[in-house]
């Protein structure tokens, strides 16, 4: 008691000076305050839980009396602007009291905590407290286009890969996307390279060659699966269009084609109809040879055609 007479009659004697005595004041203060600290208490609560969730009981952990708690002004200081926990004064219970978002307060983080302060008076005391935030699965994984298209040509080779775009997941941890799936099919396979945590890639593999007078379109559908339990998934439509080559030739209706014509019969006189037709869907041109030296050139669809003859 002696020496802390000494002390404030040192401090008093000092604030003669004016200025110098105000802050001798605060840093006595300051140093008041740190001595009345302790270590720091810790807990840990799920997001997204009800308000008046029990997180811990100050009283118990600081050892006070229940009854005095009122007396001693004991009170919850936020860090942040906005305020999530608060104390029952009659129980000493530490409580959530507005909505907690954890990946609203730690975007892309793997560790999320509160810091908060519990204040005594009387004498004064500061407790720090640290609320550890724990993931829950409220995301799914989710793509940012709905579906992905791809123009493949039927002359491509197999074991040719076409690289997918890869889904997101705001959850982290065993809750964050965990794993992929293709939908069954013959053509394609998936395979998907992992380089560690946001470092992954998917590739759709070519493994059985194209026909697209078979199948012109391939309708497939990529899943995406994150670790929760139950696990949560999100989906990419694939639309590939397998695009045409010149690999089949004009076919005719029949092998062998017979006409009769006049030696008198007039220029342009029709005198055969041929049909022809290609699986493929470019423009085809047919020729037909009625002599050495007569000779109907036309472009033709895969439609009838007519034959005639020309004037030398």
């Amino acid at each position: 008691m002696f020496e802390n007479d000494h002390f404030f009659h040192s401090v008093s004697t000092m604030g003669r000076g004016g200025l110098t005595g105000t802050i001798w004041i605060h840093i006595i203060a300051l140093l008041c305050l740190c001595d009345g600290s302790t270590g720091q208490l810790s807990f840990s609560v799920s997001e997204e839980v009800d308000k008046g969730t029990v997180v811990g009981n100050l009283a118990k952990d600081l050892q006070i009396n229940v009854q005095e708690l009122e007396k001693r002004d004991l009170r919850v200081v936020a860090g942040n602007s906005k305020k999530y926990f608060d104390v029952d004064l009659k129980t000493g219970a530490l409580y959530v009291c507005d909505r907690i978002d954890r990946e609203e307060l730690c975007p892309n983080t793997a560790k999320c905590s509160l810091n908060i302060e519990a204040i005594l008076s009387h004498p004064m005391q500061l407790h720090r407290i640290e609320v550890q935030i724990i993931d829950i699965n409220d995301n799914a994984p989710s793509f940012r286009e709905n579906e992905k298209t791809f123009n493949i040509s039927e002359s491509s080779f197999t074991g040719e890969r076409y690289l997918l775009p890869m889904a997101n997941d705001a959850d982290t941890g065993s809750n964050s996307v965990k794993s992929y799936k293709l939908s069954p099919n013959e053509y394609f396979s998936l395979d998907v390279q992992s380089g560690g945590q946001h470092s992954e890639s998917a590739e759709l593999v070519l493994q059985k060659s194209l026909d697209r007078e078979k199948q012109s379109i391939i309708r497939l559908t990529l899943t995406a699966l994150d670790g929760g339990k139950p696990a949560r998934s999100g989906t990419l439509k694939i639309l590939v269009h397998v695009m045409d080559i010149n690999d089949n030739a004009p076919v005719f209706s029949q092998p062998l084609y017979k006409a009769r014509v006049t030696e008198n019969a007039p220029y342009q006189t029709s005198i055969l109809t041929v049909s022809t037709q290609t699986l493929d869907t470019m423009r085809c041109f047919l020729i037909t040879s009625l002599s050495p030296k007569e000779t109907t050139s036309s472009g033709s669809e895969p439609a009838p055609g007519k034959s005639g003859l020309r004037g030398e």
